[in-house]
């Protein structure tokens, strides 16, 4: 796998790219669901909204169920805090590639569908919130696949969309990238497959932070 060139600036998802979280999502969106009586998700369909605001997601997934919008989405956070016990482990060797990249001189960010207050909780509880000087969610962009997320993060930097990266799991974090004029690089150990992401063209598709890493 050849290096990829010319890049100061790492954007990386969070779900399903820095955490393993995408069965607690699944899980969590389905509980919401029967504690409504609404029809519950099927796994691929909750697996395909994951990037997405919550408020876009709960629409994507329940559109005949506008007048349940609202409640599923109080119902998610309740059950994703409280009830659901499923691990949200990181994926093996983030920490490292982090630091790694941060000693190489990379300027690491963070594009997350996640709530603000969701995103500060979970840095926090990792530990892993000194290796971005910036992150941008839900709460304060548009959503995935809506470029101004990344935008956000250029302007931040004074950085030009051709000395940067979208580093993510899906297919929206892949058009998110697109969109954004911005190269991709998909990792397999999420929600899509290596074929799935290939379809908007990344520069490169890994299947570890080992392989990540050795790109730069």
């Amino acid at each position: 796998m050849s290096k990829i060139n010319n890049k100061e600036l790492l954007i990386f998802d969070w779900d399903g790219t820095i955490m393993d979280s995408v069965p607690k999502i699944v899980a969590t969106l389905q509980s919401a669901a029967r504690a409504l009586s609404v029809p519950e998700p099927d796994p691929i369909s909750a697996k395909n909204i994951i990037g997405l605001s919550l408020d876009t997601a709960v629409a994507t997934l329940f559109p005949e169920h506008s007048e349940f919008h609202q409640a599923l989405e109080e119902q998610y956070k309740h059950h994703y805090l409280a009830v659901d016990t499923t691990p949200t482990p990181l994926f093996d060797n983030v920490e490292s590639t982090l630091q790694a990249l941060k000693e190489k001189g990379y300027s690491l960010a963070v594009a997350t569908g996640k709530s603000r207050k969701g995103l500060d909780r979970l840095m926090a509880e990792t530990g892993l919130a000194h290796f971005f000087d910036i992150s941008r969610t839900a709460c304060e962009a548009q959503s995935k696949p809506h470029p101004q997320m990344l935008e956000q993060i250029l302007a931040f930097y004074q950085c030009s969309p051709q000395q940067a990266v979208m580093i993510g799991d899906t297919q929206i974090d892949m058009q998110l990238a697109a969109n954004a004029g911005v190269d991709g690089i998909g990792v397999t150990f999420g929600v899509h497959a290596k074929e799935e992401l290939e379809i908007f063209h990344p520069k490169a598709t890994v299947n570890s932070y080992r392989e990540l890493l050795a790109l730069f």
